[in-house]
């Protein structure tokens, strides 16, 4: 398979994770071991998963993975690094599988972010558990804390949003 981009959607790939770049900064909180609670940071690379698709959704997330890894880096392992930076943010890229069902898919896409964070959580970050609790309850408890508020967050923007017209203004 061959992808071709065209200049439109190579600029607002671009846009879309500076967009999130900016926005993953305006945290409410921010967890210990990683992890945030933003103001809708998310929101611009579903906007790019919705438009383009689930491939260039997932390209633009793994940009973005990498750029986060340079900017708030908590590195314990090379295979730590592709659960927790660049796979969890592909994952966003699931919210372009279902475009007539935008909540459903974004759902999805923080289902599977969530898995890949759950996965990192159990396998490198067990032993921040506290003594007795299960590492898969930690994980579980530790991601649930910021990934569904920040679900939350995004859903009630991307709700707001007047999404199919700034499609429909995008494709002119």
């Amino acid at each position: 398979m061959k992808l071709h981009l065209t200049t439109r959607q190579v600029v607002f790939a671009a846009l879309m994770i500076a967009a999130t770049l900016v926005l993953e900064q305006l945290r409410i909180f921010h967890m210990p071991q990683g992890g945030s609670v933003t103001l809708g940071g998310m929101v611009p690379l579903i906007l790019l998963a919705y438009l383009e698709g689930p491939i260039v959704g997932a390209i633009g997330g793994c940009l973005y993975g990498f750029l986060n890894m340079m900017q708030d880096p908590y590195i314990l392992h090379p295979v730590q690094v592709l659960f927790d930076y660049p796979l969890p943010y592909m994952c966003m890229g699931l919210a372009g599988l279902l475009p007539a069902h935008r909540i459903a898919s974004t759902a999805l896409a923080f289902i599977a972010r969530f898995a890949c964070h759950f996965i990192s959580g159990v396998v490198f970050f067990a032993s921040y558990a506290p003594e007795g609790m299960n590492p898969a309850v930690y994980s579980m408890v530790f991601n649930a804390t910021y990934l569904v508020p920040d679900f939350i967050i995004c859903f009630i923007i991307l709700k707001l949003l007047p999404v199919k017209r700034i499609f429909q203004s995008l494709q002119k």
